[in-house]
């Protein structure tokens, strides 16, 4: 038997091992309005504190109080995850011209907060120590307790501004030297809060440009290109119909695919966020692409001696390009924290899909 018939046996592994490693996820310290602040050396009372879940996917839960006569008590509570967080008073809802309050706990457990004048976005011109936040002096602190952190502090205003921002650092990189310049987040969302009520409402940003993004490469490579390689591998008996639906389908999805990264670059750029790893998925399985139309063109006759290997090429670098991108689309997801459902939504498509796919090469099989 020739070694090109286990790519698919191998390909369908990969795909099997794909969707076990979507299956594991990982835990991380909880906190809710429901449950009641235990932390020690507040310099206020926390127990009449109200609260509000400010941003859902990374848990932000923000308690907050006029503790005194215009003596604001702010406590934001988020996950552990070797971040720092920070959260942001805008007079706009904008990034620039706010002033921020950033803390973190180093590797060595040192615990650190301060203030920032965010004047543009740039990490040179975050700068520390400046800001129109009036904090009250010895009132703040970050503290790590339950694998969550709780950053703490006193704001002297008649009124807080109620358009809020929130973000959260790269994984292990704190600011550090005299300056503490602030690396770029690794996420963050404006929000409005309704001091009286409690009600917060968050909007994301670039919230077209996001589910654009994901759309366009969720069709382009994701879908379109398993339908365009199932039509090359099991409906060669009906020749040429198979050949130009296959070249079709394949060049709409590159065309979709190609817009999705180009996309995916403008959003990086807007947003600031570090995305290196799905950028440069990305960009590889973009290269692939673009590999596949060059090999497309410089395609030998049937009758030519190195027809087979440029076969055994095409077939092969699809089936990698295909795998990269499913993993890149679910990584994607993730990072977009569109969650359960988009999760959902794609990976139901792609069973379909590789569910026709194994039926067909069940049935290809039995009639060699």
């Amino acid at each position: 038997m020739r070694l090109s018939y286990y790519f698919p046996v191998l390909f369908y592994f990969f795909i099997s091992c794909g969707f076990l490693l979507l299956a594991s996820v990982s835990s991380q310290g909880a906190d809710s309005c429901n449950t009641n602040l235990t932390l020690n050396g507040l310099p206020f009372d926390s127990t009449s504190l109200q609260c509000a879940s400010v941003w859902t996917p990374h848990n932000f839960i923000l308690r907050y109080l006029e503790t005194s006569t215009d003596v604001w008590s702010f406590v934001l509570s988020a996950p552990d995850n070797d971040s720092y967080i920070a959260m942001g008073f805008s007079p706009s809802g904008g990034m620039v011209g706010s002033s921020a309050v950033v803390g973190w706990v180093s590797a060595d457990g040192t615990p650190t907060i301060r203030q920032y004048a965010l004047r543009g976005q740039k990490p040179s011109q975050v700068v520390v120590n400046q800001g129109s936040l009036q904090i009250t002096g010895n009132s703040s602190m970050i503290l790590s307790q339950s694998s969550r952190l709780y950053l703490v502090f006193q704001l002297n205003t008649n009124q807080p501004l109620r358009r809020l921002i929130y973000s959260i650092g790269p994984v292990g990189v704190f600011p550090t030297g005299t300056d503490y310049e602030l690396t770029r987040h690794r996420d963050q969302v404006t929000a409005e809060l309704n001091y009286v009520t409690g009600q917060a409402s968050s909007r994301t940003p670039y919230k077209k440009l996001r589910r654009s993004h994901g759309i366009l490469n969720m069709l382009g490579w994701g879908i379109l290109m398993i339908i365009g390689a199932i039509l090359a591998r099991y409906f060669k008996q009906w020749d040429p119909i198979w050949f130009y639906s296959h070249t079709l389908v394949q060049s709409l999805g590159f065309v979709l695919g190609v817009a999705g990264v180009i996309s995916g670059l403008v959003l990086e750029n807007k947003l600031g966020a570090d995305v290196s790893t799905h950028k440069g998925l990305g960009i590889f399985i973009l290269v692939l692409g673009c590999l596949q139309a060059m090999a497309f063109l410089a395609r030998p006759n049937k009758e030519s001696k190195v027809r087979k290997y440029w076969n055994w090429y095409h077939h092969n670098m699809g089936r990698i390009l295909i795998i990269f991108a499913i993993a890149n689309i679910f990584y994607g997801i993730h990072l977009g924290e569109k969650g359960k459902g988009w999760n959902a939504g794609y990976g139901i498509s792609i069973a379909i899909l590789f569910l026709i796919a194994f039926v067909l090469e069940i049935r290809m099989w039995m009639g060699k």
